[in-house]
């Protein structure tokens, strides 16, 4: 019989009903000896009220709250069974067979410290009904009910011992389960942020640096009205056709195609292009320099080496006030090298390095990201007065031929 200080298992359950079998059949044997001449040592009428007595008490006792939910109450309920049960074994020797389902009920109801306590009186209560009924005592008769309850002690510890390791492991199963529920969740968040980084970076190496220069040629319009008109016309439409370049950008972004400005070229044709066009929009003089034997990189590569030279010749563009700019791309064994250079106002690398945000912010940090995460370094070095030279360097292994 299970109480609900403990989960009722398919096995518990299977138990209880076995156990109330066990002791239906138990009175119902005891009775029927009794009721045939020569078969019993009692008087049948008091065997029966001895016997139905006991099979009352013992039905009221599980549907009781108190039974099931106290340890206290379920004490009361197995004194109260006991009293029953030694009514039965004044009245025939076959009530000792009943000291076997009592031990279980005992062992159960009164845990590890009562049970076996109660157990033992049981036993004790049935030898010496035997050797009452018997008119003597003998060694032989007390064997039975002593290796009875030693077999039930064993079981239901053993019981309670493996139910006991179930619910640790049930346990376990559970914290598992939280940890790889809560290990997925941060591995969620972590991938959110990092993919609000890289499309940070992206935003900012293209389609701001974009919009910044349109934002130069437009003004260089307004400054050129009303007496040059023609020059205003051609910094409208530079303004114009940077804008239909960052639409078509922002579309393959969207997209998430192949990286605008690589479009499938090497990333010297790449960067030829993007110095050709900061020419174009900004006036400024920017050369590329290729040394060595050029040869396809991983994508990651390029199009990291191709976003950081955009930013570093956007920031060259808006804040240099540079007469020129130089951008080298050298090929290396097992290294490519990326080197901007202006020969602008410069500024001071220590006093900007904790700033986020704002205008010109978030351009050193994300191209040192970029080159971080993909286990290359990333180097400033200027002063005021003194231009800006930019260094990156990337390790690779070469995808192609040259």
């Amino acid at each position: 019989m299970a109480t609900e200080r403990s989960r009722t298992t398919p096995v518990a359950r299977v138990l209880r009903v076995c156990l109330h079998l066990l002791v239906a059949g138990l009175l119902v044997l005891a009775v029927a000896r009794a009721a045939f001449v020569g078969r019993g040592d009692g008087d049948p009428a008091a065997v029966a009220a001895a016997a139905s007595a006991m099979a009352a008490v013992y039905a009221v006792g599980p549907r009781l709250a108190a039974v099931r939910t106290s340890r206290r109450g379920a004490a009361l309920w197995l004194a109260l069974l006991g009293v029953t049960w030694a009514g039965l074994l004044v009245a025939t020797q076959d009530g000792v067979w009943l000291a076997f389902p009592l031990y279980f009920l005992e062992l159960h109801l009164l845990g590890r410290r009562g049970g076996p306590v109660a157990v033992g009186l049981t036993a004790a209560a049935a030898i010496a009904a035997w050797s009452w009924h018997q008119h003597s005592f003998s060694l032989a008769a007390s064997i039975g009910p002593a290796l009875g309850a030693a077999v039930a002690t064993a079981t239901v510890l053993g019981y309670q011992a493996l139910y006991r390791e179930s619910e640790e492991r049930r346990r376990l199963i559970d914290e598992l389960t939280a940890a790889r529920a809560d290990l997925a969740a941060a591995h969620h968040t972590a991938g959110v942020m990092a993919e609000r980084e890289r499309l940070a970076r992206e935003i900012h190496d293209t389609l701001a640096q974009s919009l910044s220069s349109i934002q130069l040629l437009l003004r260089a319009a307004q400054r050129a009205l009303p007496e040059r008109t023609e020059a205003a016309a051609g910094y409208v439409e530079q303004a114009r056709q940077a804008a239909q370049d960052n639409l078509a950008e922002a579309r393959r972004f969207v997209r998430a195609l192949t990286p605008p400005a690589l479009d499938g070229d090497p990333l010297p044709v790449a960067l030829e292009r993007l110095c050709a066009t900061t020419t174009a929009h900004s006036g400024l003089p920017v050369h590329l320099h290729v040394s060595g034997d050029p040869v396809r990189l991983p994508a990651a590569q390029e199009v990291a080496l191709l976003r950081i030279a955009q930013s570093a010749l956007g920031n060259t563009v808006r804040h240099a006030k540079a007469g020129r700019a130089e951008v080298t791309l050298s090929y290396m064994e097992g290294e490519v090298a990326l080197d901007v250079f202006d020969d602008g106002a410069g500024f001071d690398p220590a006093a900007v390095a904790g700033r986020t945000g704002g205008d010109g912010g978030f351009g050193l940090p994300s191209m040192r990201a970029r080159a971080r995460a993909l286990g290359g370094s990333f180097t400033v070095e200027s002063a005021p007065g003194e231009g800006t030279a930019l260094a990156v360097q990337l390790p690779v292994t070469p995808e192609a031929g040259p």
